[in-house]
């Protein structure tokens, strides 16, 4: 099994950043890809990003690329997003995930099976 948490939401001013960190646990990570998603109130699970665990690989959502860019340090089991130029409507809960996803199932909750609980970002205009 695997556990995920993430930390780092908060409240911030829109064009403000924040950082948010997910740290992995468990006994084995084999996990291919980690995934960031977030719901907003009242609305469904989206994509935003997703780190390749062992190569470089990045993919990001039309919504935050440009804006949003992710990391991973293999050697504390941990993956980053930083959030820069916030606006409002990158308001959510955001949630990291872990999986073993194909290509077509990189961008979908489906394709990961292991999440956190995820972490509230509110970004205020």
């Amino acid at each position: 099994q695997v556990q995920l948490v993430e930390s780092g939401g908060g409240l911030v001013q829109a064009g403000g950043s924040l950082r948010l960190s997910c740290a992995a646990s468990g006994r084995s990570f084999d996990f291919f890809y980690m995934g960031w998603f977030r719901q907003a109130s009242g609305k469904e699970r989206e994509f935003v990003a997703a780190i390749g665990w062992s190569d470089d690989s990045t993919y990001y959502s039309d919504a935050v690329k440009g804006r949003f860019a992710g990391t991973r340090d293999n050697a504390k089991n941990a993956v980053y997003l930083q959030m820069n130029s916030l606006l409002p409507e990158d308001t959510a809960v955001y949630f990291c995930a872990a999986g073993r996803p194909f290509s077509s199932e990189l961008r979908v909750p489906g394709g990961y099976g292991y999440w956190g609980r995820g972490t509230q970002v509110t970004v205020a205009s």
